[in-house]
């Protein structure tokens, strides 16, 4: 049973897609044992409890050194012997002694056809303001893994979501969740719980 933690900053929707892939058995020979917020009043937190999963907050306003948040969530994620850590919308960004210890069992969404609109600066809003800004005729979703640089980690998977004319960067965030982000995370999570988490995969 493959031992998953999920690490997010706010509402939880991608975290929801993996419980109900679970659920579902979409997922199958995997389980979430942690789910860890940098944000208290993270609702995807309560998501957390109503399905009976261990929660934990560590928030870097916590500290006073970036240091000592550091070991503070690396010693979280240790104590679940994670097997998969997925940074579901997490917008901190993690120490490089995490990447260290866990090469090749970290994942990440990034709501973007990487390369295109990816790295330092590119998260949220933003992603989908430069895509509406380039004009361009599809954007997607990425899931790969994590290693040192920002978004340059191996491709898992991928899928494309078409931009309409009449779209705000709001609308198409939604599409993109919607149409990719909540599709792709337990297909992914599923491929590697199952021995199949090669990249280079999608639709």
């Amino acid at each position: 049973m493959l031992r998953v933690v999920v690490c997010i900053s706010g509402g939880g929707t991608n975290l929801q897609a993996i419980i109900d892939g679970i659920h579902t058995g979409q997922i199958q020979k995997a389980q979430i044992v942690k789910v860890i917020s940098n944000n208290a009043n993270a609702y995807g937190l309560v998501r957390a409890k109503e399905n009976r999963i261990e929660t934990d907050c560590i928030s870097p306003k916590s500290f006073g050194e970036r240091s000592e948040f550091h070991k503070a969530l690396l010693a979280s994620v240790d104590e679940a012997q994670p097997d998969l850590i997925v940074l579901a919308g997490f917008l901190v960004a993690i120490p490089q002694e995490m990447i260290t210890r866990y090469p090749k069992q970290i994942i990440n969404v990034h709501p973007s056809l990487i390369p295109a609109f990816c790295g330092v600066g590119y998260y949220g809003l933003r992603v989908h303001q430069a895509a509406l800004e380039r004009g361009v005729k599809y954007t997607g979703a990425t899931i790969h893994y994590v290693d040192e640089g920002t978004d340059t980690g191996p491709i898992l998977l991928q899928k494309p979501v078409e931009v309409l004319v009449d779209d705000t960067p709001e609308v198409l965030q939604k599409r993109v969740m919607e149409q990719a982000e909540w599709v792709l995370l337990p297909q992914a999570i599923n491929l590697i719980a199952n021995g199949n988490g090669r990249t280079g995969q999608g639709e």
